[in-house]
């Protein structure tokens, strides 16, 4: 959904083939059907190693190989997150488990495949709300991205030997279906503190992604580019 299906949808306009890769198989197909060229859709749970770890192995199988690793899938349990002393450890661990795991999981077995081919991109979706506190009250959501912009910056120092550039985007508020349970009073405001005066779209991101697995960022890594419409530099 979101910024994920457009990422796969600008991916494979580009030129790219893509595996899609979601616990919602439903979903990914119906992004494999409009996408204007190869895209297969994967069943799997990314918090679960065997699980993600299998559907790499696929992926790699049916293109020979992969050069790009996009680790994107989060969650934001609204109405379960909450400050530290209400947080219940459940909703805690099952945001980390997607939002931190997760995206540690889809690169430890993509980062292999990318070794197999002579290196690649990995590029992982961070958060605002894991450098500053903009959003209190989702205390779990904001650690599990503070812990993904970490993952990113040391992955790059890890990799950049072995040919594979590590980076980030770090949306700001975007319409996705994530942002759909936001009143119209919460939406006003945001936006009233965004300089661009507007939220962004999930093509927009999209676009950043694809640039940053591109050969016309091959200078690029341990980066996390704010695609945010300059909220977070003001």
């Amino acid at each position: 959904m979101g910024i994920g299906r457009a990422a796969a949808l600008l991916f494979a306009q580009e030129g790219a083939r893509v595996a899609l890769v979601d616990v919602n198989l439903p979903a990914a197909e119906a992004t494999a059907a409009a996408a204007e060229g190869e895209c297969i859709a994967i069943r799997a749970d990314v918090s679960r190693e065997a699980e993600i770890a299998k559907a790499v192995a696929q992926a790699s199988a049916s293109w020979g190989g992969l050069d790009v690793v996009v680790a994107n899938a989060g969650i934001e349990l609204d109405g379960e997150d909450a400050r530290a002393h209400q947080l219940k450890l459940e909703t805690w661990q099952r945001t980390l488990n997607v939002n931190l795991t997760g995206v540690f999981l889809t690169c430890k077995h993509g980062i292999r495949a990318l070794l197999d081919s002579s290196g690649g991109a990995v590029v992982c979706t961070a958060s605002p709300t894991g450098l500053y506190g903009v959003s209190p009250g989702l205390d779990a959501y904001s650690a599990s991205k503070a812990g993904v912009y970490g993952l990113i910056r040391v992955m790059a120092a890890d990799y950049a030997r072995d040919g594979i550039r590590v980076n980030g985007v770090m949306p700001g508020y975007t319409r996705t279906p994530m942002a759909g349970g936001m009143t119209d009073v919460e939406i006003a405001e945001t936006v009233a503190k965004i300089p661009l005066g507007r939220p962004g779209e999930a093509e927009e991101v999209a676009g950043v992604m694809a640039f940053l697995a591109s050969d016309a960022a091959r200078y690029v890594t341990g980066a996390v580019w704010a695609v945010d419409g300059g909220m977070t530099a003001v």
